[in-house]
């Protein structure tokens, strides 16, 4: 169009006589007045020899008007009124004005030509008389891209000759003198006619009289021009070429329809050949997630326990990974599949095609129910893991526990059964049988002292079995092995009492005392011990803090303990006196208990020992635990600030998407940009992430502080990230929308504000009550069976609800200028030449090889009775492109 608008003239001025013309006409190169005299009088003769007849002199043979009347009956199709016979000069003026008139009723302004001038054989008058017949019945039809007669003319040679070297044509004068844009002409459209790859551009001679004797011979055109008149002139006259380019156009006419026919169908295919992709696009994506997910629940609910604190450790730590780098993928390929469903959909609307269905099993529904038990599996998945932590740090914190106290009672046990069997009293005498009864007597208050041991033993020996401790079978037998041995001292504590006399004097009683205060101080000193040793597991700081105080109450009582050490010791030495005074021979030990005043003092020193050690290590852990609840309020803190601001920003994409103002294109920047912003947040979400990790790695399972957990914070983040894309992808349909069907600003605003005032709960959808009175607002007066129908087309899925997109595509649904099946079906019918079937080969000739190579092999045979072989039925292949098919 570029190219042909520098050649755009007035209608009036270019195809129109005007006053001057003639006068200038008068000055006429004689050079181009013989090409236009030559090339008229072969355009007349192409018609005329129709009617059996022809001109041999342009200005003589008109004069009498009879042959220009039969000239415009040929051209036209149509009878003019019946000619004067007569000889006279008043019947051949008449004959003439006839002509005259019925081409000024054709809208054609005749300036300074009258009839008297053609009787008279006024050669310029005649010539520009047939220029303005040729301005109106060959030329001025002539329409390309809405450009018309000339420029339309001159823009659809400069298409057909683009693709051909040393052609360019700017004019109808001097672009044609080298011959090579007349035969590019011929072979753009009949390539077997003329080898072009061997014409030469310095060669206008030959170039010339090839392609008008090619015209003339094959293609019904008449010689219209010498090569020499061309040549020979240095501009040739831009009439004659004009006409016999004209008639090269109304040659190739039929080709032109053909290929507009076969413009339109590539178009069609076009759309058709992006649908498919985007279907078969949609069909993996949504293949590849569901797999996916298919393969991930497996793993998530697998809930197989590991033995070690360690192990389970890793899988927390897979979790991690699977959380951090693995699932975000998969959440962005989620929120794309959705989108690509819309906009495949409303790509389908817009190009009249039914709606898409995708296979069973892959609807947007289905992925999202899939998605929703991997969500499922997730949250029981991490829940397992915390607690199977949580069981595993309480059975090593019981089996330390079981360690320690069977170690203890195992020592204490240690040579008990051999005393027990000894069979001393037998020979002894009776002082010495009353001292073995008295010291039986503080055995078995020693015994009786270590019986709450042994019950803690066994009790911790049944919750390690209870949570199902992965090493419970050494433990039962150890633990069975100490409550058997724990029977046999009991046994034999009974047999030993029963074969000793019960009725002994009473013997020393400071021995006795001895026995008696030593074995309870020391069985004190041993449990002081094992509480100082006893490992301890605490989740707050008031937990720690508990057992710092009862540490400090404990440290309380060591001065009386101290004072009970001094008094037992004290009737340890009271003994060494009366021996010294009374020179008694003691022979050993005290015989009342096997307990003496060393193994006090080193079971003191130990306390004192483990007292400072309690100290620390109770500082640590409260330390610990301080940490911790830095940890606690260091997420709280950000948790805190970040849901509140994930929230907001749901219900301001919320308001966005209900209260759009300026241009959808406004609204698509601003809401890109809103996008933008809200993915720059993203550094918080992953400082909080390590924080998260921080309090799972110190096996924190709990916070006061907050009521978000990390849980609420990345599903709130992956639904603010999806709605905002689904948000943008609706404002991209809205503007496909609109552009596909002519909808101004202006409507699309009345749209908009129509829709948000009957969607009353501000919700971004329309219920069906709420659809009904807005139609009723806006003039539909409609039954329920109508109103059905019309609720079937806004929503196909019965949910009861109408979207924005789908109100806009039935309130432009009318107005849709789309290309229809029995379109799509002439266009064929043309290619085929008006056959009802259609041949491979001439797609192949008319279409681009992708969509010729697409059509053949989706079209059936034709069944038809005028079918031939390889015939290819177009009709249902154009219907199917618009309804159900398997294309």
């Amino acid at each position: 169009v570029c190219l042909a608008t520098s050649y755009i003239m007035s209608y009036e001025n270019d195809y129109m006589p005007q006053e001057d013309d003639w006068d200038r006409d008068m000055l006429l190169d004689p050079a181009w007045e013989k090409q236009q005299r030559k090339t008229f009088t072969a355009w007349c003769n192409s018609h005329l020899r129709k009617a059996g007849t022809q001109i041999e002199n342009i200005e003589e043979d008109f004069r009498d008007g009879l042959k220009l009347m039969l000239l415009l009956e040929v051209i036209s199709g149509e009878r003019l009124a019946k000619p004067e016979r007569g000889k006279m000069r008043v019947h051949k003026i008449s004959n003439v004005n006839k002509a005259l008139h019925y081409i000024t009723s054709k809208g054609v302004k005749l300036v300074s030509i009258g009839a008297e001038e053609i009787v008279d054989g006024n050669a310029k008058m005649t010539l520009g008389m047939i220029w303005t017949i040729i301005l109106r019945f060959a030329i001025q039809d002539i329409s390309v891209e809405e450009t018309s007669a000339k420029e339309g003319l001159l823009l659809w040679c400069q298409r057909k000759t683009a693709p051909y070297k040393n052609v360019n044509i700017q004019n109808f004068h001097i672009s044609w003198k080298d011959g090579l844009g007349f035969c590019a002409l011929i072979h753009r459209h009949r390539p077997e006619l003329i080898d072009y790859g061997k014409l030469r551009k310095d060669d206008p001679m030959t170039n010339l009289n090839t392609a008008f004797d090619v015209a003339e011979k094959y293609l019904d055109i008449p010689k219209m021009l010498d090569a020499e008149d061309i040549v020979g002139t240095a501009r040739p006259d831009e009439k004659a070429i004009m006409t016999y380019v004209s008639s090269f156009y109304h040659a190739f006419s039929g080709a032109q329809k053909a290929e507009t026919a076969a413009n339109r169908i590539c178009k069609v295919l076009a759309v058709n050949q992006e649908n498919e992709q985007l279907m078969e696009d949609y069909e993996k994506l949504a293949s590849d997630l569901l797999e996916w997910i298919r393969r991930t629940i497996p793993w998530l609910e697998n809930r197989a326990p590991e033995n070690t604190m360690l192990a389970m450790q890793q899988k927390l730590e897979d979790f991690r990974d699977y959380r951090r780098q693995h699932k975000p993928p998969k959440v962005q390929e989620k929120c794309q599949l959705e989108i690509n469903f819309n906009t495949l959909q409303t790509k389908l609307r817009l190009s009249n095609r039914p709606a898409f269905m995708p296979s069973e099993g892959k609807m947007v529904s289905d992925v999202s129910n899939a998605w929703g038990g991997l969500e499922g599996a997730e949250k029981g998945y991490e829940e397992w893991l915390l607690n199977e932590i949580r069981r595993l740090e309480r059975l090593d914190h019981l089996a330390e526990k079981f360690r320690q106290k069977a170690a203890t009672h195992e020592a204490w046990t240690e040579g008990k059964e051999e005393m027990l069997q000894a069979r001393d009293f037998e020979t002894a005498s009776l002082s010495e049988i009353k001292a073995l009864l008295k010291k039986h007597e503080a055995f078995e208050s020693d015994l009786a002292a270590h019986q709450d041991r042994v019950e803690q033993i066994a009790a911790i020996a049944q919750e390690l079995n209870e949570l199902d401790y992965y090493d419970s079978p050494s433990v039962n037998s150890r633990c069975q092995r100490i409550c058997d041995r724990w029977d046999a001292l009991g046994a034999l504590t009974q047999k030993r009492s029963e074969r000793t006399e019960k009725l002994l004097e009473t013997i020393d009683q400071l021995y006795l005392e001895f026995a008696k205060r030593a074995a309870p101080f020391n069985n004190w000193m041993e449990g002081a011990m094992e509480d100082l040793q006893d490992t301890f597991i605490v989740h707050t700081i008031e937990e720690i803090q508990g057992l710092s105080t009862a540490h400090e109450q404990f440290k309380a009582t060591l001065p009386d303990a101290d004072k009970e050490r001094g008094a037992i010791l004290g009737i340890h030495n009271e003994i060494a006196k009366i021996v010294a005074t009374y020179h008694v021979n003691m022979a050993g030990t005290n015989p009342y208990t096997t307990i003496n005043p060393q193994d006090i003092n080193a079971k003191w020193d130990k306390v004192r020992q483990l007292v400072p050690q309690r100290d620390q290590a109770l500082i640590e852990e409260h330390a610990r635990q301080q940490n911790n609840e830095r940890l606690r309020r260091q997420f709280a803190n950000q948790a805190n600030v970040i849901g509140p601001w994930i929230q907001t920003k749901m219900e301001e994409i919320g308001r966005i998407s209900i209260e759009m103002h300026g241009t959808l294109e406004d609204q698509l920047t601003h809401l890109r940009q809103y996008e933008k912003n809200i993915v720059n947040y993203k550094p918080k979400i992953d400082q909080l992430e390590g924080d998260h990790q921080l309090i799972q790695e110190a096996l924190i399972f709990d916070n006061k502080h907050t009521n978000y957990t990390m849980e609420h914070i990345r599903v709130g983040w992956e639904q603010l990230l999806t709605t905002i894309a689904r948000t943008i992808n609706e404002i991209e349909n809205q503007i496909l929308t609109r552009d596909a069907k002519g909808i101004s600003q202006d409507q699309m605003n009345e749209f908009r504000a129509s829709f948000n005032h009957f969607d009353r709960k501000k919700t971004g959808m329309m219920e069906a009550e709420d659809f009904k009175t807005c139609l009723i607002s806006l003039g539909y007066n409609m039954g329920e069976a109508e109103f059905s129908r019309i609720m079937s087309i806004v929503d196909p899925n019965r949910v009861g609800v109408v979207t924005f997109q789908a109100f806009i595509d039935f309130m432009s649904r009318e107005t849709a200028d789309t290309d229809t099946a029995d379109q799509v079906m002439a266009s064929f019918k043309v290619l085929a030449g008006d056959k009802n079937f259609i041949m491979a080969d001439e797609l192949r000739r008319e279409l681009p090889p992708d969509q010729a190579e697409y059509c053949i092999a989706r079209m059936a045979p034709y069944s038809g009775t005028d079918a031939v072989p390889g015939a290819l039925d177009y009709m249902s292949f154009s219907t199917a492109l618009y309804g159900e098919s398997d294309l």
